[in-house]
């Protein structure tokens, strides 16, 4: 009866483990909206991203969104951005 219990708890982890990594993977497919860069970002809670808040591909690409060279990227910029290219998937 032990065995069984513990290969039932066996089998429900390992299936609520493989869920919770599937669920994962599609919100990391998603890309982030300016109001959750700003929510992680914005370190003085101006509303705009300076080069010195950001981080990651934003920052690579910061002369490309700041369209107005003003130094900051604002909403606007941000929803008129180039979108990154999606990498290939190997089969």
């Amino acid at each position: 009866m032990k065995t069984v219990l513990m290969a039932f708890g066996v089998t429900v982890l390992f299936i609520g483990s493989a869920f919770g990594q599937s669920q994962n993977r599609q919100e990391r497919q998603k890309p982030p909206t300016f109001e959750e860069l700003i929510e992680e970002m914005d370190s003085n809670e101006d509303g705009k991203l300076s080069a010195d808040e950001i981080k990651g591909r934003l920052k690579k690409d910061f002369a490309k969104i700041d369209t107005d060279e003003d130094g900051f990227i604002t909403a606007e910029e941000f929803e008129k951005a180039p979108r990154p290219k999606r990498r290939e998937r190997r089969n």
